[in-house]
């Protein structure tokens, strides 16, 4: 009958694996499959512990940071206070507390946010 045919296809596909029952060989184990992800490597720079100088240590903190998590305690401090522009959101507002360390400017694009923050991390 249909459902001992049906059965019977369920249970062969679950033998026979992802390709249809295909082997992979020892040279396709290796290789990228289509809409494979590949797990990407942290880069070491990131990982090493900083130390922020005074003006940034207002907003930061005083304590070893990666240069990750101190660009995410700036985000934390950005949205608290609101400081993005209104009307182009790649535009961040300073306000008094980060004046110091982005070289006084009243603007600042976001991309060049971490290159001025970076001016104020020494290496541990």
């Amino acid at each position: 009958s249909q459902e001992s045919t049906e059965k019977g296809r369920q249970e062969k596909g679950s033998q026979e694996g992802p390709e249809k029952g295909r082997q992979e060989s020892t040279k396709e184990k290796g290789r990228k499959k289509k809409g494979e992800k590949v797990k990407r490597k942290s880069d070491p720079s990131f990982m090493s512990p900083l130390l922020p100088d005074a003006s940034l240590s207002v907003i930061v903190g005083t304590k070893e940071l990666h240069r990750t998590q101190v660009v995410k305690k700036l985000w934390a401090y950005i949205e608290r206070e609101g400081l993005h522009d209104t009307q182009n959101r790649r535009m961040i507002n300073v306000d008094s507390a980060l004046k110091p360390i982005f070289g006084g400017k009243k603007q600042v694009s976001t991309f060049e946010m971490t290159k001025l923050v970076s001016k104020h991390l020494k290496p541990t």
